[in-house]
């Protein structure tokens, strides 16, 4: 629908103005004054600052350990640091910062490839080459941003930077013309796509961000059309993935840079053809995309998760404030605007991503003056499109995943559920690891994390081996129902498909919240092999008793149809993991008696 309003396009293509210069010292002078107080104490924080440097030998590692940390989080820092200090020019303007300024422009203009090491290749899925090859960029997540980072810090410095040097603003058209826009127009990436290979996040966020360098930037108009034909497709291509019901299969997290970067797409398109796209933002589709965030959000910090997304996935900001708005939902804005407020980082001191913290510092008055009384409904729901299934109470949050293993960031869990009570994990879904070369690679599902055993989902034995989930498309829930009631909700499910064994002739799972008393769990196993074993996750420590787990202050488990239960504590000391879960966490091993086993959690 996109590439079908620009192709009908009747109006002038213009460049793109974020928001404005440090020289319209009218806008950034009537920002609250404790504002930009902050923006100039972050700076301060980088003042003389000795950027990290980034070796050859700093990017091989990768290929040699499949660490991406050490690199990646030394280049991130470069960028984090340029846009504090961007900022903190733009909001005290008397040359402070320029210095410290230019020597990061100097420096990520300098560096041989903006990809990062475990994106450095051109065709997906294929092993990564140890260096980059400087006669050929690569265009993934971060060449983009950063080409969208050094564009807009131009853009907003452009005359104080020219008082310095002409130089400086050729530097960085150069940089951009050879890194991005030439191999933009003159290669296919897989993220572009082409209406047969999946598409995720890669494809509005890089798109976003190449439309942040271009049209920040003067360039001639059969150009501008060139890239915006481009980006239109492929921002249709991502559309056509998306289910009406505007579920994002990569979760909560990930709907950061995939639903929210649409939306800057959008505001792009908007910002230059004098608001030609606005139609779009009626569009139902994009109006279930944008208020996907609230519906997944649990209470607190938290929010439904599964695959790689962790349920801890971040603060809402201006981005989920604005899409609210331009969506005409108001319990997204009122729900953005109240997250904000509560936000440990309100102003994203650590996003290296310099348009979104403009899109803050020009929201934030608008935000904490938004209607704290506006009342927040959290529905329960249904998304058709992945098997996401959400049923609440007053106390508790019971979230079912059907659908199949073939989401994007994949963890076999099919048929997995996680539970809430009084905003506290009660069931738990672990999340993710910190990236490795590993992770995206033919050994995946290797790691602990993306198994189904470590997931609120059944093993089978079968002698010395254990049968557990697979990935693939085919892996998936059949005879799927469900009822959402104002005093009962439901679903039912067969999950034996998802195992690779055709001896599990069927596994049919239900759950059931009888709001305002209990949620049941009913397992009933027809097969071959031995009786299932059941996992169950938890992140407060559970204690067995009987048959009866007590799950730390939150709540009871009651347990019918097993014949032995085993507590295992698994230490949790990964640093991504540990932003989440702050203390190890629990496995109990639950061995099913019969053909049936039910749990009843009060």
């Amino acid at each position: 629908m996109i590439t079908e309003i620009f192709q009908h396009l009747n109006k002038p293509i213009s460049s793109f103005n974020p928001y404005f210069p440090a020289c319209r010292r009218e806008a950034w002078e009537s920002l609250p004054e404790k504002l930009r107080f902050c923006l100039i104490k972050n700076g301060e924080e980088y003042l003389h600052f000795d950027y990290p440097s980034l070796t050859a030998t700093d990017f091989m590692e990768f290929s040699r350990t499949g660490n991406r940390s050490h690199f990646q989080d030394k280049m991130f820092l470069r960028r984090t640091a340029l846009n504090s200090l961007v900022l903190a020019e733009c909001a005290e303007y008397k040359g402070r910062f320029l210095d410290d300024i230019i020597n990061g422009l100097y420096l990520i203009c300098e560096e041989n490839a903006w990809q990062l090491p475990a994106h450095n290749s051109y065709i997906r899925d294929t092993p990564q080459f140890i260096l980059p090859d400087v006669t050929r960029p690569v265009i993934d997540l971060f060449a983009a941003e950063t080409g969208a980072v050094l564009s807009i810090a131009e853009y907003l410095l452009r005359g104080e930077l020219r008082q310095v040097s002409p130089f400086l603003s050729a530097m960085i058209n150069k940089n951009l013309e050879e890194r991005i826009f030439i191999p933009y127009l003159n290669e296919h990436f897989w993220w572009m796509g082409d209406g047969k290979s999946h598409m995720n996040n890669w494809t509005v966020w890089c798109t976003q961000n190449v439309l942040l360098s271009a049209f920040t930037r003067e360039t001639d108009v059969p150009r501008m059309r060139q890239i915006l034909d481009k980006a239109c497709r492929s921002m249709d291509y991502f559309l056509d993935e998306y289910g009406e019901d505007g579920c994002c299969d990569e979760g909560a997290q990930y709907y950061r840079h995939a639903g929210l970067c649409l939306f800057n797409c959008l505001e792009l398109l908007n910002g230059i053809t004098d608001n030609s796209f606005d139609i779009i933002y009626l569009n139902e589709k994009i109006r279930n995309i944008a208020a996907y965030i609230l519906n997944v959000h649990i209470d607190g910090i938290y929010y439904v998760n599964f695959a790689d997304c962790s349920p801890v996935a971040g603060r809402c900001g201006a981005r989920e404030y604005l899409f609210g708005k331009r969506t005409k939902n108001q319990e997204l804005m009122a729900f953005a605007a109240s997250d904000y407020q509560n936000s440990e980082d309100p102003l994203d001191v650590s996003e290296h991503n310099l348009f979104y913290r403009l899109q803050t510092v020009f929201t934030h008055a608008e935000m904490l003056a938004f209607d704290k009384n506006l009342s927040i409904r959290h529905k329960d729901f249904w998304y058709e499109s992945v098997g996401i299934f959400i049923a609440r109470d007053e106390q508790r949050c019971l979230a079912v995943k059907a659908g199949d293993n073939d989401d994007s960031h994949n963890h076999n869990d099919t048929g997995s559920f996680t539970i809430y009570k009084n905003g506290r994990p009660l069931f738990i879904d672990v999340g993710v690891e910190t990236y490795t070369r590993k992770t995206f690679s033919p050994e995946r599902y290797e790691i602990w994390t993306m198994q189904s055993r470590y997931h609120n989902l059944p093993s089978f034995l079968d002698g010395d081996s254990e049968i557990i989930q697979k990935d693939g498309a085919s892996y998936a829930a059949k005879n799927v129902s469900y009822e959402l009631g104002s005093t009962v909700c439901s679903i039912t499910m067969d999950i034996a498909d998802a195992y690779p064994d055709n001896r599990i002739h069927s596994y049919q799972r239900s759950a059931v919240m009888k709001k305002g008393k209990q949620i049941v769990i009913k397992d009933h196993y027809e097969g071959d092999l031995l009786q299932p074993v059941l996992s169950l996750m938890f992140y407060e420590e559970p204690t067995i008793e009987g048959n009866q787990i007590i799950i730390g202050d939150l709540g009871n488990l009651s347990v019918t149809g097993c014949s032995h239960m085993k507590k295992e504590c698994l230490p949790i000391t990964d640093e991504r993991l540990k932003t989440t879960w702050k203390h190890d966490i629990y496995r109990i091993l639950v061995t099913m008696d019969t053909n049936d086993l039910e749990l009843t959690i009060e």
